[in-house]
């Protein structure tokens, strides 16, 4: 789950990481009365979950409280678009007035989990305020990175030599190690899954703050804070992604045209993978999970056909928990309820699969059948019209 990034900085605070003063605003009143509050001085900040912002508009510096209304007046309502956002952008609805600072450096840190290795990595590197993935490309050397095991956690001696490998020293270099660890009793405490602070800024006065933060937190641990869930802006949010998930289907839409229905992550990213080799373009990506029953194929479905670029749905089931057969009275009710009329390809094995072949052999719908992943994955090509397109 991904927060703002006034809420992600509260969050930091609320474990001793030092922030600038600033206060969200949803309204140009609101950000004259919170410019007044601060100085005059601000930096006015679009908040939308994504980075780029700056590059795009969305945030401008004040030089005082009826600048900064004006500038707010601007910003709230417009679209902003960003690398990150695609070219449809997001509207912005909030904003974040900050505090100016008179900065001396910016420097990068970041906090996330390295899956190859098992276990989190902290980053850090000097050229902050730079886009982080253009500097790994082409300068990766420029990135130094600490392990971390799990069991041990970051120990105070690696924060140090991480603040030395980014060129810090003294009062500064302190100040970072301590940060550090505070960044990581943070994304230990809330099951983060990412801090990301970029720029890390030293001020004049060798101060040492985050000026800006991203934190995504695990939405498998939101159980354990239950704090945490006021914290989701479903307007930032696809609103079928939102509605599958009402349903507990996990669903990302993509821009293809072959909608995929399949149990399991792993055979779902095996699925799309396949309609990419057979030439196709998945429009989503979506686990209907292992004990999937008809009304939850009803609703994948509903939500599949929703998005208007699927011109053919691909089913993908390994049969375990979730028998051959019990799939195909779904998915036969679920296209004669809703009267679906893209042609839908189903590739099923293990439990009851024979059983389940003759349901859909007797319901004389528009099903395609096939034996194999790749069989399934050309003829959604094909029926796609992708094909045409290679």
């Amino acid at each position: 789950m991904k927060i703002h990034e006034y809420q992600a900085k509260a969050l930091l605070a609320e474990h001793g990481v030092p922030v600038p003063r600033s206060e969200p605003v949803f309204s140009v009143a609101e950000a004259k009365g919170a410019a007044k509050r601060l100085g005059g001085r601000v930096v006015v900040k679009a908040q939308i979950h994504a980075g780029g912002r700056g590059k795009g508009g969305g945030v401008r510096l004040a030089d005082d409280a009826l600048t900064a209304a004006a500038t707010a007046d601007q910003i709230l309502g417009m679209t902003l678009v960003t690398p990150q956002t695609g070219p449809n952008g997001r509207v912005v609805s909030r904003l974040l007035i900050e505090e100016g600072l008179d900065i001396a450096s910016e420097l990068y840190l970041g906090l996330l989990i390295d899956r190859a290795n098992q276990r989190p990595v902290l980053m850090a590197s000097a050229a902050g305020g730079m886009d982080i993935e253009q500097v790994a490309a082409e300068t990766p050397d420029q990135i130094h990175r600490i392990s971390i095991a799990p069991g041990l956690g970051l120990a105070p001696f690696q924060a140090r030599q991480l603040a030395a490998a980014v060129g810090l020293r003294g009062k500064p270099a302190a100040l970072a190690a301590a940060l550090m660890l505070r960044v990581w009793q943070a994304f230990v405490a809330r099951d983060a899954s990412l801090v990301e602070i970029n720029p890390l800024v030293v001020t004049a006065d060798e101060e040492v703050l985050a000026l800006d933060a991203k934190v995504t937190l695990d939405d498998n641990a939101l159980f354990r804070h239950p704090d945490l869930r006021d914290l989701r802006d479903l307007n930032e949010e696809d609103a079928l992604e939102i509605e599958a998930s009402k349903h507990s289907l996990s669903y990302i839409r993509l821009d293809g045209s072959i909608g995929c229905m399949v149990n399991g992550a792993g055979l779902a990213m095996a699925t799309m993978d396949i309609i990419k080799l057979s030439g196709g373009e998945p429009a989503n990506f979506l686990d209907v999970g292992g004990g999937a029953n008809a009304e939850q194929i009803r609703n994948a479905f509903r939500i599949l056909l929703s998005d208007d670029k699927v011109r053919v749905v691909l089913i993908n089931i390994f049969g375990g928990i979730l028998r051959c057969d019990v799939l195909a009275e779904g998915v036969i009710t679920a296209v004669t309820d809703l009267g679906v009329e893209v042609p839908v390809v189903i590739r099923m094995e293990g439990t009851n699969v024979e059983e389940g072949k003759r349901m859909l052999r007797e319901s004389r719908l528009n099903f395609t059948t096939a034996d194999s992943m790749g069989e399934g994955a050309q003829h959604a090509v094909r029926l796609s019209g992708e094909e045409a397109g290679r």
